[in-house]
């Protein structure tokens, strides 16, 4: 319906005209007279402008689109360059463009100006986009729109001209400083990504400050007549493995957000990372580490909805066989509860590493009910981060206080 009056109004806009234009003259001619024929050719320019616009061919302008780069990151600001382009010099009173942006961008106001152009046959304007929000967004077209001073004639034409941006989420620089749990210690936080399996000795070394009385090695010090240490195998566990909560919650910006920043600096620490979220669909990214990787994971992240129809619980116990043993699984979430707890234990009990990130927009700190569950999962040898928005440098704050 909305097309068809779309359509009809012009045509009856021209009627219009033809009526208007026939009724002063027949005034002028029945009336006779200077005032009667004044106001005839005083609207007879008016009438023969709209005519022309009638005849006006929109499709004479060219737009072009210019932007510094389709790439961003959250709260950066967006230049956008617009110029018009005709060939024909029929002055034009007004000439309206409306640049059709995505509409989870802000300042949209800013992407419609009106201009006078009258016989210029270029036009550039330019405006902002900033704090711009995560996520792929979309320049669609370009709306011309020129009319006459009174409106009987108004035309406009929707020039296609797709253009997307993807704006990554926001990050902060932060120093990542591994947890890790050593066989024999227990729960422990180190600086290196180095476990010692002390099942397997492997050689047998002298004794450095540091080293621990249960790696004496009895039959090799006296028969050296010093001290000698059993020299273990080394093993690298420097993969990590993130799942994000991807159910809906006011805090999802922020867990996008320290998710980013968390996996940066894990990559940029030379460590390997995975990655599983859940929205409507599952995906995975199996662990790796580079540059490569990080690209990969902040695409994923920038489109990334909270819109899963499971819970955080649930997706741990369907896809537990993702995780290899021996890898340090970061859970980012904004719930904590006893199921998480209960279904996160169960993985800590078959040599994972668990750490969950509980992440919070306000700077409000834990309740008491998260603080008993928080203690309840560190019986189970798992550790509970809070993490509060623009404070990420505090995920590892319990590593170097040790």
């Amino acid at each position: 319906m909305s097309h068809l009056k779309k359509m009809l109004t012009p045509l009856w806009k021209l009627i219009l005209l033809f009526m208007l234009i026939g009724a002063a003259f027949a005034y002028a001619m029945f009336q006779g007279g200077f005032v009667s024929w004044f106001l005839f050719y005083s609207f007879l320019p008016f009438a023969v402008y709209g005519l022309l616009l009638v005849l006006y061919p929109l499709r004479d302008w060219e737009v072009t689109r210019k932007l510094a780069k389709h790439e961003y990151n959250a709260k950066e600001v967006l230049t956008v360059e617009i110029e018009l382009k005709r060939k024909t010099f029929i002055p034009l009173f007004y000439l309206l463009v409306e640049d059709g942006i995505s509409s989870l961008l802000t300042n949209k106001s800013m992407s419609k100006k009106l201009f006078f152009p009258g016989f210029k046959r270029t036009i550039h304007f330019t405006y902002l986009l900033d704090e711009l929000p995560r996520g792929e967004h979309g320049f669609y077209h370009t709306t011309i729109k020129i009319g006459d001073p009174f409106g009987f004639m108004e035309k406009e034409w929707e020039i296609r001209n797709l253009e997307k941006i993807i704006v990554f989420p926001e990050y902060e620089e932060v120093i990542y400083k591994p947890f890790t749990n050593q066989y024999e210690q227990g729960m422990a936080a180190s600086k290196n990504i180095i476990q010692r399996d002390t099942t397997m000795a492997v050689g047998i070394r002298e004794y450095r400050p540091g080293d621990r009385f249960s790696w004496i090695n009895w039959k090799a010090s006296a028969k050296r007549n010093d001290i000698m240490i059993k020299e273990f195998e080394q093993r690298q566990t420097d993969d990590i493995f993130v799942v994000l909560d991807c159910k809906e919650h006011a805090a999802f910006e922020t867990m996008v957000s320290f998710t980013a920043t968390l996996i940066r600096s894990i990559l940029k620490k030379g460590a390997q990372v995975g990655f599983l979220s859940m929205e409507k669909e599952k995906t995975v990214f199996s662990i790796r580490g580079g540059e490569v990787q990080q690209r990969l994971l902040f695409h994923h992240l920038a489109k990334l909805k909270n819109n899963s129809p499971v819970s955080l619980v649930q997706l741990l116990e369907s896809e537990f066989f993702t995780f290899q043993q021996n890898t340090t699984i970061m859970l980012v979430t904004a719930d904590l509860s006893k199921e998480l707890i209960k279904a996160v234990s169960l993985l800590a009990g078959q040599k994972y590493n668990l750490n969950i990130f509980l992440v919070k927009d306000s700077n409000k700190g834990l309740s008491n009910e998260e603080m008993l569950l928080k203690s309840e999962a560190f019986r189970s040898r798992v550790r509970v981060i809070l993490i509060e928005k623009g404070r990420f440098q505090d995920a590892f704050l319990e590593v170097e206080t040790r």
